[in-house]
């Protein structure tokens, strides 16, 4: 009986470790192969990745050269699911209060802690889709409640990408001045903290 019993803790014991053994390898963020001029270092280390779709918004607006007009990206407009479809953040351009000026934004759906983050490399890895994208944090804001997922932040990575492009056609002369394009998109954010 109490060799029955000892066989029944070994088994509930190797069940118990296989499940956290898995739970560890669902966890584990593998950063993905990228081009040199968007490689993130160590000590950086990736701690979420999320898959986004949605837009990004363009507006047609005069450009440098005088009586010229062209499409100006104004916001992205993305939500970021995990593996098992679970809302990550959101995305967009705002306001960072660290600096005064506009910077691409994520929120953390949960506690809406927020990080800004400024481009510091680019390559394109597909002519018909928006540049792979390293950011490097510009300023973070905790949640309401004191939240800090995503305060920890160093880096950002938009990989993956497909779509996103600004339009090729609508924004020829002074008259289309104001018309806006939402062009669909999809990437991967991975995110490293120190």
């Amino acid at each position: 009986k109490e060799m029955g019993m000892s066989i029944k803790r070994y088994i509930t014991a190797l069940g118990t470790l296989a499940t956290i053994a898995l739970a560890a390898s669902a966890n584990a963020q593998t950063p993905p192969a990228v081009p040199t001029e968007i490689e993130v270092t160590t000590p950086n280390q990736v701690f979420l990745i999320g898959h986004a779709g949605g837009t990004q918004n363009y507006e047609c607006q005069p450009v440098a050269s005088v009586g010229r007009v062209g499409w100006v990206l104004f916001t992205p407009q993305a939500t970021l699911f995990g593996e098992v479809d679970e809302q990550l953040t959101t995305h967009f351009f705002s306001p960072n209060p660290a600096e005064g000026l506009v910077r691409a934004a994520w929120q953390d759906s949960q506690d809406t802690s927020t990080v800004w983050a400024r481009a510091t490399g680019s390559a394109v890895v597909d002519a018909d889709a928006i540049p792979w994208v390293r950011l490097q944090k510009a300023g973070t804001q905790a949640g309401p409640t004191g939240g800090t997922t995503l305060a920890v932040t160093t880096f950002i990575q938009r990989v993956n990408t497909v779509g996103g492009l600004a339009p090729t056609t609508g924004c020829h002369g002074p008259t289309d001045v104001g018309k806006k394009a939402f062009v669909p998109y999809t990437a991967d954010y991975v995110f490293y903290k120190n």
